[in-house]
């Protein structure tokens, strides 16, 4: 797990630097907006990681992860002029965001009191770690992996955004641009239901278990049924679905395939195979029947022959 950890930091550092000089250089607009826009983000971190080591809730960053896109995607379309495709972009993050905090808020992450909330159960886990159950070490993860890494990562799957300012990018919403957005919105709306069916399977499973009813196909203890018959995390794939989907607009604004806004979306995956493998490795240990499913089920495509 540590080494996944220093490895994710270092892609982070590494990948936006290689990303900066891949294709057109930023322009001086763009490299305006990127900074002003950082100060925001690090006043992020900065909430994060003091409010987490205040009240030992280290899920703040969770409860901003669908929120933050938002405000960064729409001040840089308003500072940016109100390009179309960037007013598209933002109602588009604005939708994936309006989603994502519904979810997260039925859970009970938010309260009266801001800093309290549900706690991502990875985290109360991993502090029983050696190494990571000495408080220093915990405050050095919590900043440079909760608070830094996984803000930084927020911040840079929304720059694609920024592809559509400039003299040399294609400013006008085209056919590619509403095919885009179908998409994204379909990704959307089959991530809404994966979490739904998680939503509705646990929450039956404790209802029997708080009425001492039998289990019957709740027993195993995890959903597998549904979109979860097909993949291990369809909200997941879903998820890095949407971002790289909306990099594809970089795409469309640069005519690039490859251009300095990938870096969010690729470090993107790169997290979710890392947070996949931490939690399958829970799930694996918690319940009997999951190494079986694993065997059985792809983990993010479907179909596909390597599923472990």
């Amino acid at each position: 797990m540590l080494g996944t950890i220093l490895l994710l930091i270092f892609t982070l550092i590494v990948v936006p630097i290689v990303s900066f000089y891949i294709g057109t250089p930023l322009n001086e607009i763009q490299l305006d907006l990127l900074q002003d826009t950082s100060w925001i983000v690090g006043g992020v971190i900065l909430y994060c990681f003091i409010v987490g080591e205040l009240s030992r809730n280290n899920s703040q960053v969770d409860k901003l992860w669908s929120v933050v896109p938002i405000v960064y995607t729409w001040f840089m379309t308003i500072e940016g002029g109100l390009a179309p495709r960037m007013i598209l972009m933002s109602t588009l993050v604005t939708i994936w965001g309006v989603r994502l905090t519904y979810n997260f808020a039925r859970r009970g992450a938010y309260q009266w009191k801001f800093w309290a909330g549900e706690e991502d159960y990875r985290w109360e886990e991993l502090r029983k770690r050696p190494g990571f159950n000495n408080k220093f070490i915990w405050g050095l993860f919590n900043f440079f992996f909760i608070s830094l890494y996984q803000n930084g990562l927020i911040f840079l799957f929304t720059l694609p955004i920024l592809t559509s300012i400039g003299d040399n990018a294609n400013k006008s919403i085209g056919a590619i641009d509403i095919v885009l957005g179908i998409l994204f919105v379909s990704a959307v709306v089959i991530e809404f239901i994966a979490d739904q069916q998680q939503y509705n399977f646990q929450t039956e499973k404790y209802r029997r278990i708080n009425n001492n009813e039998p289990l019957d196909e709740y027993a195993h203890g995890f959903v597998k049924s549904g979109l979860w018959s097909m993949v291990r995390h369809p909200n997941y794939a879903m998820e890095q679905t949407i971002w790289i989907i909306f990099y594809l607009f970089s795409v469309v604004a640069t005519g690039e395939w490859i251009n300095w806004s990938i870096a969010g979306s690729l470090l993107l995956v790169i997290l979710f195979k890392g947070s996949s493998d931490f939690s399958e490795e829970l799930s694996a240990n918690k319940y009997p029947e999951y190494k079986e499913y694993q065997k059985n089920v792809p983990r993010f495509i479907p179909f596909l022959k390597f599923r472990k």
